[in-house]
């Protein structure tokens, strides 16, 4: 699942926002979170445990890893719970 798309369009913080998803910021990429939308298969926290890590607070840091893996680890989210956005340089 393209995690930087909701049905083929490019998402926005506003249209995440709208339906409900949390964003966690960081220097390179901000990652949204939808905990009504999460299947909890776990995709995220087995693609990398210092960004997603379930028992802290916040449990998404971003900026623990690279926007490049941060991002992939997203797009691998089957239920479209995790979205990102891309910051420019």
């Amino acid at each position: 699942m393209k995690g930087n798309q909701i049905n083929g369009e490019a998402v926005t913080a506003e249209m995440l926002e709208a339906k409900g998803y949390k964003r966690y910021r960081g220097e390179g990429i901000d990652i949204y979170y939808n905990k009504d939308i999460c299947a909890h298969i776990g995709n995220c926290v087995r693609g990398n445990p210092d960004i997603f890590e379930v028992g802290r607070r916040p449990w998404i840091i971003p900026d623990n890893g690279s926007a490049e893996n941060a991002a992939y680890v997203v797009d691998t989210c089957p239920s479209g719970a995790l979205k990102f956005i891309r910051k420019e340089d």
